[in-house]
């Protein structure tokens, strides 16, 4: 693990010797052309730094906070515009933390909107890390649960986990800067339409940086060929088609293994359903709308269950991490701390579903493996040595690692 901190400081170290340049050199550039030009070699780079990270938390955030907003906060910096093209320039420090961290300032005319509906409290908070911690007890009899429960696990695990960290990387910039920051998360299980959950309850720092760089110029490209309302719905799916193209990228960091293009189809499918209501919804007076509880219902369900279709699949060791899938075997000796005989001698068994893939850090990939506590990768030797606790047994084991 100590290998793995050192390649995450370097790699935040040439994202911090970057923005550098970006402010004292790109900045002066006045003109849009050269100023992206001169910002798409850094873009670049921000694209391949999350390759030098092997574990799956420091890799995900990594890429989300450096590939995707930052780059795009870039982008949109190339023609003055978005949270790092104010006037005067703000200080370094701030223009740092507002590139690479999931910030959105709150604006005048929001802040009286945001300040009604309420920041997160640190009860809230409190509430979803108790039932984060839940969740990840219950992960301890997933051999007796269904797999449709599992999936339904991994939402609420997805859901509590994203909203606590965004939070957590923001806090300091909230303490040290005084920043008014939005909240990243409207309690999204409250949702009653494909609109109110993608554009106003989840992950909103998504949207926020997706409708200026993507939907905005689709939209004002394509309102006079296709008409106002045609243009909408165009720069919708493709709002959505970027933004499953990010999320495909993302997984491609986690796995490191050829995309099967799951994921992008998870939110074509959104977008176009999102684009579909968009219609019904100027079609059909307002008498003829549904419940805000029955369209509740229907909005997370169909999320959920595309989500079960063509969002999940890929954290399977049978669909994304199919090209690393690797067997093992229980080698039977003492030296490695064997506290229940040979009880399990004959079942390696165990272990396919305990620790499919170790990364070079020691870390367990969180979606393979709910049981193993501690997880070291020897490359040299090729085995891996695991605690393993399973039904409250504690088995210290050599695991010898045979790749398919």
């Amino acid at each position: 693990m100590g290998e793995e901190l050192k390649n995450l400081a370097k790699v935040w170290f040439i994202v911090f010797a970057s923005l550098c340049y970006v402010y004292f050199i790109v900045s002066k550039i006045s003109k849009h052309r050269l100023r992206l030009l001169s910002l798409a070699p850094i873009v670049a780079l921000f694209t391949i730094l999350p390759l030098y990270i092997s574990s799956i938390h420091l890799c995900g955030l990594t890429a989300f906070f450096v590939t995707w907003l930052c780059s795009f906060k870039l982008l949109l910096f190339a023609f003055n515009q978005g949270p790092l093209s104010s006037s005067p320039l703000p200080s370094l420090l701030h223009f740092i933390s507002i590139a690479c961290l999931p910030i959105k300032l709150q604006s005048q005319t929001s802040s009286n909107q945001i300040t009604q509906k309420g920041l997160k409290s640190p009860l809230n908070y409190a509430i979803k890390a108790l039932l984060l911690a839940i969740v990840i007890h219950i992960y301890d009899y997933k051999p007796y649960l269904h797999q449709d429960a599992i999936l339904a696990l991994y939402c609420c695990h997805m859901y509590f986990s994203a909203e606590i960290l965004l939070a957590m990387s923001t806090a300091p910039a909230r303490a040290v800067f005084g920043f008014e920051i939005e909240p990243h998360f409207n309690e999204p299980y409250l949702s009653t339409s494909l609109q109110d959950f993608w554009g106003k309850r989840w992950n909103l720092m998504v949207p926020s940086i997706l409708r200026p760089t993507v939907y905005n110029p689709i939209r004002y490209i394509s309102n006079g060929i296709l008409g106002k309302q045609c243009a909408q719905l165009l720069g919708v799916v493709g709002t959505f088609v970027v933004s499953g193209l990010m999320h495909e990228l993302i997984y491609f960091y986690f796995t490191r293994v050829k995309p099967t293009w799951e994921v992008t189809w998870f939110f074509v499918l959104q977008g176009f359903c999102l684009a579909l209501e968009i219609v019904v919804k100027k079609a059909v007076s307002d008498k003829w709308r549904l419940h805000r509880v029955v369209s509740g219902v229907l909005t997370i369900g169909f999320v959920v269950i595309t989500g079960f279709w063509l969002f999940f699949p890929q954290l399977n060791m049978e669909t994304g991490l199919e090209a690393k899938k690797i067997k093992f075997t229980v080698e039977d000796d003492k030296e490695w701390g064997d506290e229940n005989g040979d009880e399990f001698e004959e079942e390696s068994y165990l272990f396919d579903s305990v620790c499919a893939i170790c990364d070079d850090g020691g870390e367990i990939l969180w979606y393979v493996s709910w049981f193993a506590s501690v997880c070291h990768y020897l490359d040299s030797e090729n085995v891996a040595l695991l605690d393993v606790s399973v039904h409250d047994m504690k088995i210290g084991r050599m695991v010898q690692i045979v790749e398919n």
